[in-house]
């Protein structure tokens, strides 16, 4: 069965909020500038991650795929007829998901991958509904932006049944302000009965969490230097990503880690295509990441206020990473 591709973000609109995310984050004065962790993600970008998962001291894509395996067939249980991933990049984990609905015990007919990346999610639609072609499942990949289409889950599937998941942790990169407006946002979109699964990173020793953040062979700062490798391609920009170092910290008081990319050297930078000019100084600092840790008490509290009710909750053997289960309210 050939794939349902749903096309809401187009590459002119991809164009524009670049533009918008650049020029807001580049125009604050100068120890406050920030730059979205959506735009790290080229295609040498999306493989440097891919490496980082696969780092010794990175612990958070082992221990959520360890929960997956011991928990799918709990998850997709007969009553989830429908699938959906936000932010589902090649649904590599999900494929567990997948594996459980599709066998003599799931009721899953829908798989809808969610994501902004067209071509990813063009190639991942193709693959995964050659795979599961013999178990009949439909996929209905939407390529769009889920700080803004969460609204087309409402005609995606049967009400009551679906269940939405995001996982890796992604929650983590919205400030709390952040994460009750895209909860509110996703309760709205579904449906009584409706469920979440959400991938957590829980708070632990800050020096485990600096050293999965700023790994000793330098990938995770390839990673964060690779956003303005992004800039200088598509804005036409002349930054010089070896003039700026990796810095990730531990920030106690909101509880979540800091990634930074901090000026060697006083350096202007033009960004052509923006006719903007920023000056950096020596020792500048601009964010590019926020990644919070939760303690399970504030995710239980985050789910109640924006209408779900928690059913489930798993994590890994070492109480790394938590996994939860929840239920749209009526």
């Amino acid at each position: 069965m050939k794939p349902i591709i749903d096309v809401l973000l187009t590459p002119a609109d991809l164009a524009a909020a670049l533009r918008a995310d650049v020029v807001s984050g580049l125009s604050e004065p100068t120890g406050r500038r920030t730059l979205p962790p959506k735009w790290f993600y080229d295609e040498r970008g999306s493989q440097l991650f891919d490496d980082i998962t696969r780092l010794a001291e990175y612990y958070p894509t082992r221990c959520e795929r360890a929960i997956l395996e011991a928990h799918a067939g709990d998850i997709m249980t007969r009553d989830v007829s429908t699938l959906v991933e936000l932010g589902s990049g090649t649904s590599d984990k999900t494929r567990l998901l997948l594996d459980a609905g599709t066998g003599t015990s799931g009721g899953l007919r829908t798989f809808a991958p969610f994501d902004v990346s067209e071509e990813t999610l063009r190639s991942a639609a193709d693959t995964i509904a050659l795979r599961y072609q013999a178990a009949g499942l439909a996929v209905h990949a939407i390529v769009g932006d889920f700080e803004h289409h969460l609204g087309v889950l409402k005609e995606i599937g049967e009400p009551g049944r679906r269940l939405v998941a995001f996982l890796g942790g992604t929650i983590g990169n919205f400030d709390p302000a952040g994460r009750a407006s895209f909860l509110s946002q996703l309760a709205a979109a579904l449906a009584p009965g409706d469920r979440l699964l959400l991938g957590t990173d829980l708070v632990k020793d800050p020096a485990r969490l600096v050293l999965a953040y700023d790994d000793p062979a330098g990938v995770t700062a390839a990673f964060n230097r690779n956003v303005l490798s992004v800039i200088n391609r598509r804005l036409r920009a002349d930054f010089e990503p070896d003039s700026f170092d990796h810095v990730a910290v531990w920030n106690d008081v909101e509880e979540w880690i800091e990634m930074r990319l901090r000026s060697t050297r006083p350096q202007a930078v033009l960004v052509a295509d923006l006719a903007l000019k920023v000056a950096f100084e020596a020792g500048e600092e601009m964010r590019t990441e926020i990644s919070a840790k939760f303690r399970p008490e504030r995710i239980f509290d985050e789910l109640a206020a924006a209408g779900f009710d928690l059913s489930q909750w798993w994590t890994d053997p070492a109480g790394d990473f938590g996994l939860s289960l929840s239920c749209r309210l009526g």
